[in-house]
């Protein structure tokens, strides 16, 4: 028996396109998931400090059907302006939701908090918004330090000091005649773990900047951080499928995912974490969807897409001349 191939991009989802853009002067940037055509989606947001936009329309009791677009961007809550440059860029091309007198763009977003890196001050923007769509196509995107990622880091229950860098990953698979494909921006506050074997592929690293030891790990060996900081963190994703699916199946989808967070992040979901998941439905195959085969596969790219954001990220110099080491840093 042949077992389909995890690999690839979100974008081998028809109708799904993906832009970057890195805003200049220190590492921060911001990525959009553009479905031009439209697209049901919907959302579950786990961690409990969220950064997002427009995520209340997604509930399946509400009107709005279809999306054109996601944010992902760095920058904190700074970022979610760069939504507004997404919604122009979409407005200039007559896309968006027919009210009449306009059509309306229907964007989300969601942010994940960079600003310990360089000078806080630059953030993602309008304009970078706008540009990381001019940048938007349906080849495979970039991963590591890119877009949304460029500022990503993990590994921080034990400070900044001894932490590594995080970065942006995609992947997808097709099982059964429909694609479901990944796009993860990974910037946990806790590690990162390839799920066949638990071990540490970036996270906390030792007293000594060693190699990462794992943070729960150290936590049952009785060694606990000092203190705890809010509002370090965030992973934000995007799942996309060329099925049909209904809003509700959407929100489904949408949780399923996030069991690829939990086998490849530990620990996840924390108090510092605002840990978003979107799902997305472009029905390009037109073939109905069944919410848990999508949410099963989802699950699986979700994982995969992050282990790949790690193991493409570049280590980065600070200015001051602190290195935070990625997980190429060491390998053996």
């Amino acid at each position: 028996m042949t077992t389909n191939r995890i690999g690839g991009a979100i974008t081998d989802v028809a109708g799904i396109e993906v832009g970057h853009y890195e805003v200049p002067g220190r590492p921060t940037g911001c990525t959009v998931i553009l479905a031009r055509d439209g697209a049901v989606a919907g959302v579950d947001v786990r961690g409990a400090a969220p950064g997002t936009r427009e995520t209340e329309l997604l509930a399946p009791v509400n009107l709005v059907e279809q999306v054109h677009a996601v944010l992902l961007a760095g920058g904190s809550a700074f970022g979610l302006d760069a939504a507004g440059g997404v919604v122009r860029w979409l407005e200039e091309r007559g896309i968006g939701h027919p009210t009449g007198p306009a059509r309306v763009p229907i964007v989300p977003a969601a942010i994940l908090f960079d600003l310990h890196l360089g000078d806080a001050s630059i953030r993602p923007d309008a304009t970078a918004g706008y540009r990381a769509c001019e940048a938007a196509s349906a080849r495979p995107p970039a991963q590591g330090n890119a877009g949304a990622g460029a500022g990503a880091t993990v590994g921080k229950f034990f400070g900044f000091e001894r932490a590594m860098k995080g970065g942006i990953g995609t992947a997808s698979v097709r099982v059964a005649g429909v694609t479901v494909g990944a796009i993860v921006a990974v910037n946990a506050v806790g590690d990162v773990v390839d799920p066949s074997g638990g071990r540490v592929l970036a996270g906390a690293r030792g007293e000594g900047g060693g190699a990462p030891t794992g943070t729960t790990r150290a936590w049952l060996r009785g060694e606990l951080p000092a203190r705890m900081q809010a509002g370090l963190a965030t992973t934000i994703g995007v799942v996309a499928t060329d099925a049909t699916l209904t809003k509700a199946q959407a929100q489904k989808v949408a949780q399923m995912a996030h069991d690829g967070l939990a086998r490849s992040i530990d620990p996840v979901h924390t108090m510092y974490d605002g840990d978003t998941v979107f799902a997305l439905a472009t029905g390009h195959a037109n073939r109905a969807g069944d919410a848990t085969l999508i949410g099963t596969l989802a699950a699986v790219v979700t994982a995969a897409a992050v282990l790949a954001g790690v193991s493409a990220a570049r280590a980065v110099t600070l200015p001051g001349g602190a290195r935070i080491p990625c997980a190429n840093d060491f390998r053996a």
